[in-house]
């Protein structure tokens, strides 16, 4: 990473993030720099496979936060089969009669996987509490047991790595802002979003607490200040790697060898072909 770079500093509180009043640093290069960490992942991919590794990343945060873009530039040049990840909808009927962790159970790694959760069994402790889906109780039950059921987790082996995404009041409504006015962005505004828009300072008197109550040694979380989204993308995917034991594993290149020739009786097939139209010229 650039020398002149330097991640952004927090105090570990939602609302109170802590601003850098040194000198702007030189410029860096984006688009460099996300290719360097990508070029890594790859890396890690690798090692995963071959280690047999489990890795749980979960993502958190404020409403246009930029979860969905830093899980893209995670996911973008590895495989689905390594990196999977999971953004489960409301619960069913049956889901909702089930143990709360349960569903969450299911979809966590087996050997030679990393699995991204785009919100996950934290969703107790913010919108749920919040918007009244479940009880004060049951909400104050979950956070007292979270951390015992990500200790299990981590006793078996699994990397458990949880981050935060932070916004200001101000940031979080230029984005929606934005997604209004921009008709590819208008799916990404949904009622849930503008009821956190609305409820700001119930969520911060709920993430504060998530924070506090359910930050431990086996599984911190890590706060990743997010205004500037290229920052944090590369911020968050640097500390992934940081925090991952990987090694690079040589890559074995294959022998493609020949290809056979052209059968002397092969005849092409002159049957009528639907092809698709030139749309670009």
């Amino acid at each position: 990473m650039d020398e002149n770079y330097e991640p952004a500093q927090t105090d570990g509180g939602v609302s109170r993030v802590v601003k850098d009043n040194k000198k702007k640093k030189k410029s860096w290069d984006y688009d460099k720099e996300i290719g360097r960490l990508q070029v890594e992942l790859a890396h890690l991919q690798a090692w995963i496979k071959k280690a047999g590794a489990r890795v749980v990343i979960i993502f958190e945060g404020r409403d246009a936060a930029g979860k969905g873009g830093m899980i893209k530039r995670i996911t973008e040049k590895v495989s689905p089969r390594v990196f999977r990840v999971v953004a489960l909808p409301a619960p069913t009927d049956r889901e909702k009669s089930q143990i709360y962790m349960q569903r969450y159970i299911a979809h966590l790694p087996a050997a030679g996987e990393i699995v991204i959760f785009d919100r996950s069994w934290y969703n107790r402790a913010g919108v749920d509490r919040v918007m009244g889906f479940c009880s004060e109780k049951k909400a104050q039950r979950f956070l007292e047991l979270a951390p015992r059921f990500e200790a299990a987790i981590v006793e078996s082996g699994v990397i458990l790595l949880k981050y935060f995404l932070t916004v200001s009041e101000e940031e979080q409504e230029r984005r929606f802002k934005r997604r209004i006015d921009d008709p590819v962005r208008q799916w990404k505004l949904s009622p849930m979003d503008v009821e956190s828009y609305q409820r700001w300072w119930d969520y911060t008197r709920a993430y504060d607490e998530m924070l506090r109550m359910t930050d431990s040694n086996h599984a911190p979380w890590w706060i990743v200040p997010s205004d500037d989204k290229k920052r944090a993308r590369v911020n968050c995917i640097a500390h992934i790697l940081q925090s991952i034991p990987y090694e690079r594993v040589k890559f074995d290149a294959p022998d493609l060898g020949k290809r056979q020739k052209r059968p002397a009786d092969f005849v092409e097939d002159r049957s009528i072909r639907h092809v698709v139209p030139d749309a670009a010229s």
